[in-house]
């Protein structure tokens, strides 16, 4: 049995990112709360972003990669569903 196909599609990479964004944001969401009114987020969550950097990466051609849209889904949908928290962020 082949393993997952590489995707080579921006819709399919955008839709693979927000996944595992979600997910991490919906395991971690206290944790996230503190890390931003701690203004620590990428300190504190460094082990989940990079876990889900690393599967990302397997999962897409390096040129998709290369778009930084695994991290732009991080700031949409963990960060920025967040903007309740106070924190000197914003």
């Amino acid at each position: 049995m082949a393993g997952p196909q590489i995707i080579d599609n921006e819709q399919r990479a955008w839709q693979l990112a927000r996944a595992i964004a979600s997910d991490i944001e919906l395991y971690n969401k206290q944790k996230i709360e503190n890390a931003l009114k701690a203004d620590n987020f990428f300190e504190e969550l460094k082990e989940e972003i990079t876990e889900g950097r690393d599967l990302y990466r397997s999962r897409v051609t390096p040129e998709i990669f290369r778009r930084n849209l695994y991290d732009r889904a991080i700031v949409d949908r963990v960060i920025k569903r967040m903007a309740h928290v106070d924190t000197p962020i914003w």
